[in-house]
């Protein structure tokens, strides 16, 4: 039994409008882990009372997601991590994968195309990341074998798992996918078997790399992918452990990772931010939103494979953004022209190591391409690739997409882990974070305030598109943001709409370490089935 305490319950619409549960913030002396599936949250806690560390938990989560939430994330997908386990920076790892050898963005130009198509087609598909990102996490911080730390994934997958609503809601598309295993529709509770999933997770602890890059995965993406991939791709490691970023902000260090992650976005934002008075009032809301725009408005330009962080973060470029900034009125600014569905979770254990991850298929059981027999769907990241000639982000070979994927870590100013936190989302993560952020490190709330309270965000058509030049900038607002809110975002000009919560807003998770040292953290019900779980 897992013993947890919770504080004040805080009410939060979910996906149907009217229908309101309680968030509470969990808190428990040793450790914590949070995600979006109660059944993964509960595989990462038994392996920390195993003796694994924050990471192994981490991956046995992530693996049960890769089982049970395959319309958001697995093992076709990519991964980032921050991993604090010292009082000095956090380790960062990107786990995101490359273009095949085969990508050719003239031959796409050719047939007409103007963007990397989401679903259909092989273009939209990188060398998934998520697997060597989990090596390469276990390398380094693992304590427990693999073949335990996957052992409840492999559980799930041959024995079965009840069917979640999410993913009973989704199960009418993925009917419609070739190789896929799963029926063409379901309820709440019924029993899903995934004997790819499981064979290829077997094949993984006992084989490593080869398991998975070598063995019937890669056979499968071969296959559908002939002309984009060759299995020299598959020889080529796509994690890399890189350099964190970082702005002091809110009294604290925000860490993030870096290009071709837009986690620089956060951490520009809560500078932005960071040079007015932000309370929790129509003022401070307006000051939030007008950051988050003035950070983001150029990405389209700015964020590739090889962008420099440290530029995109300088000290003239935060205050030119923040000096754009009228604090009483909504500003009109343009995308420059150039000539979402993910999983994120955390833990901390009992020594204090904190991990930050999130492993996404982009959108929706990614690009509809399952991997032949191994029933494992493909993610379309490669969205973020672009087709105009000479764009830094240009569709080719070798090359990493830009990626919506943001995970967060916050450390007091003398190194010491505070929280980890973070959100799925797609355009909208640096927004939600810095929402977050702003409610756990200004307004001193609690990570079940932080989580359950109203959000807003920038609006777009399909939750990629909202830097892109010609996209509008509608303010949605969840239909729990209270009304002197919206009222106070409308007098200062921003368009307004309330629409029902859902994963437009996130499936947020945060993890404190508080000032007793015990952990406090909250799941987000946005998602339904999530638990934050400790002991």
């Amino acid at each position: 039994m897992v013993n947890t305490s919770s504080s004040e319950l805080i009410p939060v619409a979910c996906h149907t409008a009217g229908m309101f549960v309680p968030v509470v913030t969990r808190h428990a002396p040793n450790a914590m882990v949070s995600t979006i599936d109660h059944l993964a949250t509960q595989a990462g806690v038994d392996v920390l009372r195993d003796g694994g560390s924050a990471v192994d938990a981490a991956i046995a989560a992530n693996a049960v997601l890769a089982v049970t939430c395959p319309n958001m994330c697995g093992m076709g997908g990519d991964l980032w991590a921050l991993v604090h386990h010292t009082e000095g920076p956090p380790e960062a790892l990107d786990a995101s994968g490359m273009a095949g050898s085969g990508a050719d963005p003239d031959a796409a130009r050719a047939e007409g195309l103007t963007m990397i198509p989401l679903k259909g087609n092989i273009r939209a598909v990188t060398v998934p990341g998520a697997v060597d990102g989990w090596l390469a996490l276990h390398a380094r911080h693992g304590r427990l074998p693999l073949d335990r730390v996957l052992a409840d994934a492999i559980r799930h997958a041959e024995e079965g798992f009840p069917l979640h609503p999410l993913l009973a809601r989704s199960l009418p598309v993925a009917a419609g996918i070739a190789n896929n295993d799963f029926p063409s529709s379901g309820s709440t509770g019924d029993v899903i078997r995934r004997p790819g999933s499981a064979r290829t997770l077997r094949a993984i602890s006992s084989e490593g790399r080869a398991g998975f890059y070598g063995g019937e995965f890669a056979a499968g993406l071969l296959e559908v992918g002939p002309d984009e991939f060759a299995p020299s791709d598959l020889e080529v490691d796509q994690a890399r452990w890189v350099d964190p970023i970082s702005v002091d902000a809110f009294g604290h260090s925000i860490w993030s990772v870096p290009p071709t992650s837009q986690g620089y976005l956060t951490l520009l934002s809560a500078a932005i931010a960071d040079g007015f008075e932000i309370a929790d009032d129509p003022a401070g809301t307006h000051l939030l939103v007008e950051s988050a725009i003035q950070a983001s408005f150029d990405r389209p330009t700015q964020l590739f494979d090889g962008a420099d962080p440290a530029a995109l973060l300088a000290s003239d470029r935060v205050a030119a953004r923040r000096a754009a900034i009228d604090p009483d009125r909504a500003g009109d600014v343009a995308t420059p022209a150039f000539d979402g569905d993910t999983t994120y979770l955390c833990v901390i254990d009992g020594d204090g190591m904190g991990v930050s991850l999130i492993n996404s298929n982009a959108s929706g059981f990614g690009a509809h391409i399952i991997a032949g027999s191994s029933g494992i769907f493909l993610h379309d990241r490669g969205l973020g690739f672009s087709l105009e000639a000479g764009h830094p982000a240009e569709y080719r070979a070798g090359r990493r997409p830009p990626h919506t994927l943001a995970p967060a870590l916050v450390t007091h100013p003398d190194g010491r882990l505070r929280s980890v936190l973070g959100t799925m989302g797609g355009d909208a993560q640096p927004q939600i974070v810095l929402q977050m952020l702003a409610s756990l490190l200004l307004f001193d709330q609690d990570p079940g305030r932080a989580v359950g309270r109203g959000r807003w965000r920038i609006a777009s058509d399909s939750g990629f598109d909202t830097w892109r030049p010609d996209v509008g900038r509608r303010v949605e607002l969840e239909e729990h943001v209270p009304a002197e809110i919206a009222e106070g975002l409308a007098v200062r000009g921003h368009r307004i709409a309330e629409v029902d919560a859902g994963s437009a807003f996130g499936h947020a998770h945060a993890i404190e370490i508080t000032p007793h040292g015990t952990v406090a953290g909250a799941a987000d019900p946005r998602a339904l089935t999530g638990g934050a779980f400790g002991f």
